[in-house]
């Protein structure tokens, strides 16, 4: 239902360089339905072209131009430099002989990994750091041990692209043991035995890896010893076997491979196979994708399965791998009015729930039988509780909003935890209050919000302000520790977090509350949560900042084209922006679920076009100031998006608000970020934020003051 009218013109008009770069259009026209879009920066969706190269590097000029007379830009950038450089450790992890964990000594690029036997000296067996100079080829997922812990498979990302190669070493001599696989995509890493693995990926795109479409995923299994192109197809390549996720995972007994095969990011099929068996059968458990189903464990034939099915917040089940359908199923841990999710370790499982967004565990053993709510040690987010069966000791780390993440032991026998490392940062929490409330939005559904601050600021509506948000693809955001956020309160800072619909924190029936045709509502939560910080005092459209990344970057460009009144500073990361042509991009048709495409139907085309951030841009409105940032490698959300929306806003916007695009080179839609990077990033963001704001020296100076030369 949709025709393209291309029509060959081409408008440029020029600037002067200290406002903004040259712009250029190519009248580009799309027909849906038998409306008629214009797309005129079409181009700058090309990310391979020369004209596209000279517009990203203006833009950069541009905003640089820009960023580098903010008077108290640096000094934010050698604060953070100093809080986080502190030494960092991860809970620690047993594989075979050795005992393995993460470290960075404070300001390293990457972590570290290092290995111990025994009570010898622990060593470094993998340093990221050394795959490049300047830290963007990064460590794209985790290590995988065959079973018996002798070679380890772990991936490896550059310039933070989706895009992965999977490197095989000797564990003992740690030397490559054969050639890296490559153009692995969306993939785990799981071991059959110890003759090989099996991975999922993508047959490589026509045009543009970063940016061409890719639909059907297949699960390989590759055997040690032979050659990348001799990786056989387990699933995914037959017509009636395409999906565009499909992952493989294996029993830790071996006997079990389950595939699970999705269309979207949101519910999925699955399938089994015995692996004892040669040449045995594919079998189907779910033949629909109406559900998000996965086996977590297996006792013999004894399967336990996580789920949604009549079940929006998650239960356990149980069945026999010999009928698995799912009229055979029995509740083995029941649904409850909070969202749950799993660990297992020392032989337990541990139920996980969220609470109002903060954490409640429950231990129970393979039985069924509740043994205790684990104690924790405040109110906020605990994870872990994973481990072998034979573990004595689980560890946990937990956190919250203004309590840095520290690791706890657990002794699952009688349920006793202490503090096993706590992070040296130069903070102290005391300082701080992080509280939560619940607002109504405009529907008068409830909404609950953490507000972190200083103690003793006063309400008197000047206070800088960060409003974040995500609202999407079923996430929920619960309390976490983040330094960059202690740069922002430690200036007098707000920071508040409002849990939307179409997040997770509520369950499926949250999640489709802010889905296609009811996208609406996670913007009015949105609007909401600004209105109520406005009213109570905790600040003012004046000193109201706005920000989210990638599903989040869409809620953010949707709110300000909405309510451009409400705020005074937007941040768009990495954002989802053209509503139109999302699903046109590496993988973004399995987006489908949450927001519908264009071509669904007039009304789906409506409903997008109507709140689609790049499609909503007017002439002679007065936009917040406004930072778009994104990555020339993200080939997630792919760069075009905030580069469009970038050029639209530049071209429309009224009155003296910047409207700036940041585009970091070599880095993609965030995971594995050099804390390099990271910090140039934050030092940007809060520089322009607070500048934007009206401050033209920081609001604590004395924090800073060290730094001011």
């Amino acid at each position: 239902m949709k025709k393209l009218l291309i029509i060959s013109s081409l408008a440029v008009f020029f600037f002067s360089c200290e406002k903004e770069p040259e712009k250029q259009t190519k009248e580009v026209v799309d027909i849906y339905f038998n409306t008629e879009v214009k797309d005129p920066y079409r181009w700058l969706e090309d990310d391979r072209s020369a004209e596209t190269g000279a517009w990203v590097k203006e833009q950069n000029k541009s905003t640089y131009g820009y960023l580098d007379k903010i008077p108290f830009r640096e000094a934010i950038k050698k604060r953070y430099t100093k809080l986080i450089n502190y030494e960092k450790i991860s809970a620690p992890f047993k594989r075979g002989d050795y005992t393995y964990f993460y470290k960075n000594d404070g300001l390293q690029n990457q972590y570290v990994i290092y290995r111990q036997k025994g009570d010898e000296k622990a060593e470094v067996f993998l340093d990221p750091n050394k795959f490049s100079e300047d830290g963007t080829i990064s460590m794209g997922g985790g290590m995988s041990f065959s079973d018996n812990k002798k070679i380890v498979a772990y991936p490896i990302s550059e310039g933070g692209s989706d895009w992965r190669k999977v490197v095989i070493m000797d564990v003992a001599s740690k030397e490559v043991v054969e050639d890296t696989l490559v153009d692995i995509k969306f993939s785990g890493i799981s071991w059959k035995d110890n003759d090989g693995f099996y991975y999922s990926s993508y047959d490589k795109p026509k045009g543009s890896e970063l940016s061409a479409k890719t639909d059907q995923h297949k699960l390989y299994y590759h055997k040690l010893g032979t050659p990348q192109k001799d990786d056989k197809v387990v699933f995914g390549g037959a017509p009636e076997e395409k999906h565009r996720y499909v992952g493989g995972s294996v029993t830790k007994d071996g006997n079990y491979l389950f595939i699970t095969a999705s269309v979207s990011t949101s519910g999925n099929k699955l399938f089994m196979k015995d692996l004892t068996k040669p040449d045995s059968k594919i079998v189907t458990i779910l033949d629909h994708t109406n559900t998000d189903s996965r086996v977590i464990e297996n006792v013999g034939s004894k399967l336990y399965i996580m789920t949604n099915m009549n079940a929006p917040n998650q239960k356990v089940v149980t069945v026999d791998a010999s009928n698995p359908a799912p009229e055979n199923w029995v509740d083995f841990i029941p649904e409850t009015k909070n969202v749950l999710s799993i660990s297992k370790g020392s032989g337990y499982f541990f139920a996980r729930y969220m609470v109002d967004a903060v954490s409640k565990v429950l231990q129970y053993d393979y039985d069924g039988k509740l043994v205790r709510e684990v104690t924790l040690p405040g109110v906020g987010t605990a994870s872990g509780f994973n481990g072998e069966k034979d573990y004595e000791t689980l560890y946990f780390s937990f956190s919250n909003y203004k309590t840095p993440s520290t690791t706890y032991t657990y002794n699952p026998k009688d349920g006793v935890s202490t503090v096993y490392r706590k992070p040296g940062i130069d903070f102290d929490p005391d300082e701080y209050e992080s509280k939560q409330i619940f607002y109504t939005s405009k529907d008068g559904t409830k909404v609950p919000m953490i507000i972190t601050h200083k103690k003793g600021i006063e309400m008197n509506g000047k206070n800088p302000t960060i409003l974040y948000g995500y609202g999407g693809f079923n996430i929920s955001l619960t309390p976490s520790f983040s330094v960059a956020n202690v740069v922002w309160m430690e200036q007098g800072g707000i920071y508040a977090v409002a849990n939307l619909r179409g997040g997770g924190e509520y369950g499926k029936e949250w999640h489709n509350a802010g889905i296609k045709m009811k996208k609406q509502n996670v913007f009015d939560d949105f609007i909401a949560a600004a209105e109520f910080l406005i009213e109570n005092k905790y600040t003012s459209s004046d000193f109201l900042a706005i920000r989210g990344g990638s599903n989040g970057g869409l809620l953010v460009g949707a709110t300000m084209t909405q309510r451009p009144d409400l705020m005074k500073v937007a941040l768009p990361a990495v954002g989802v922006l053209d509503m139109l042509r999302y699903h046109k991009f590496t993988a973004g048709a399995g987006w489908a679920y949450d927001y519908g495409t264009s071509e669904d139907s007039k009304e789906m085309f409506e409903y997008l076009k109507g709140y689609s951030p790049l499609h909503n841009v007017k002439k002679g409105v007065q936009y917040p100031a406004t930072l778009i940032t994104t990555g020339d490698h993200d080939d997630r959300v792919v760069p075009a998006h905030s580069f469009k929306f970038a050029a639209e806003l530049q071209s429309k916007q009224s009155g003296t608000n910047p409207t700036l695009i940041r585009i970091e080179t070599d880095a993609g839609h965030g995971a594995g970020t050099p804390i390099s990077k990271t910090i140039e990033q934050y030092a940007d963001i809060y520089g322009f934020t607070l500048y934007s704001m009206g401050f033209k020296e920081l609001p604590n100076k004395s924090v800073l003051e060290e730094f001011k030369n």
